[in-house]
């Protein structure tokens, strides 16, 4: 039985992806780990001999369908996650003897076999984790009107098992963001997350796992305390902590958690302060510095500001409309 972890990225995050694919087979060399890459290595400037050294997957050549009309539709962070489902689907059909395709984001590690969601698996076809177990006991930030604004359940992570109901739910969600995937919380739409609300009502074999030591990061350390200097860790000293996701965490400013939140500082968190120090220390390790450099091929160029002119006939259309009339009568166009 084959197992994949899947992750997506463009050139610019490969250190993170990397780091990702090193920490899963340090622990779990049963699996096979891939990068859904979201730009155009023919249209980049990096050598292959600076590529890490996993199965790299581009964008355009796994069949969307439209693609140029997704891409011009979305920013790159949207792009990103509109194309998830798209890529699990692709991997499903390219490699007939996977039975278990993982979705992970670069910016996680795995520090322990992915047992605690293969478990699951064997009764389920879908793993999801939600952001958090218990309430937030204060006013900081994130709040819960955040997680309804942004998803229940945080789409880092994604486990899933070869069944009709996976492939009808990657179908079903593949749909939903070729054209819904805005980040535009005015309208109910937060990338790809707020869709897997549904999951579970569409859905009926999907396991919601309140492991804490599942997908461990910002949102919900209130909740979690680490435990232990290095590898193993464990989680208020009762599960082991089996991935970590650094989402929002920049190398150039270590003295921050997250840019996401305000809750915590390290010097308030003290129990996570030495692995956010040796991620750093593996980003850095890994080409951070080198791979940051690269622009995405798929980043739209600025839209060009209005010009002058017409940003004044704009303010004067507010007017009354003889005042309109006169400032037309004087502009020559």
């Amino acid at each position: 039985m084959q197992k994949i972890v899947l992750t997506i990225c463009s050139i610019n995050y490969l250190a993170q992806a990397k780091s990702l694919g090193d920490s899963l087979l340090q622990h779990n060399p049963d699996y096979t780990f891939l990068i859904g890459l979201v730009d155009r290595l023919d249209q980049s400037s990096i050598d292959k001999s600076q590529l890490p050294d996993y199965p790299l997957i581009e964008l355009h050549t796994i069949g969307i369908e439209d693609l140029d009309e997704l891409c011009d539709k979305y920013n790159i962070t949207e792009l990103n996650t509109a194309v998830k489902p798209f890529f699990m689907e692709y991997v499903y059909n390219t490699y007939p003897e996977a039975e278990i395709v993982h979705y992970f984001d670069p910016d996680i590690l795995v520090f322990q076999a992915l047992s605690d969601i293969e478990s699951p698996l064997k009764n389920h076809s879908l793993v999801l984790t939600p952001h958090i177990v218990s309430p937030y006991p204060d006013t900081s930030r994130p709040q819960e009107t955040d997680l309804l604004n942004t998803g229940i359940f945080n789409l880092g992570f994604l486990g899933t098992k070869r069944s009709p109901n996976t492939l009808a739910f990657l179908h079903w969600w593949k749909e939903r963001l070729r054209d819904q995937c805005y980040i535009d919380l005015a309208n109910g739409m937060f990338v790809d997350q707020l869709w897997v609300n549904f999951a579970p009502v569409y859905f009926d074999d999907v396991y919601i796992s309140r492991h804490l030591g599942l997908n461990m990061a910002y949102w919900n350390l209130h909740e979690r305390t680490l435990t232990g200097e290095n590898i193993p860790y464990s989680v208020n000293d009762a599960v082991p902590l089996i991935f970590f996701h650094f989402s929002g965490y920049h190398p150039e400013n270590p003295t921050e958690i997250s840019k996401y939140q305000n809750r915590y500082t390290f010097q308030e968190k003290p129990d996570v302060a030495t692995i956010f120090d040796q991620y750093a220390q593996i980003l850095i390790k890994n080409g951070h510095e080198m791979y940051k450099k690269f622009p995405c091929f798929y980043i739209k160029a600025p839209i060009p500001k209005p010009r002058k002119r017409f940003l004044r006939i704009r303010k004067y259309l507010s007017l009354p409309f003889q005042k309109v009339v006169n400032f037309i009568d004087k502009v020559q166009i």
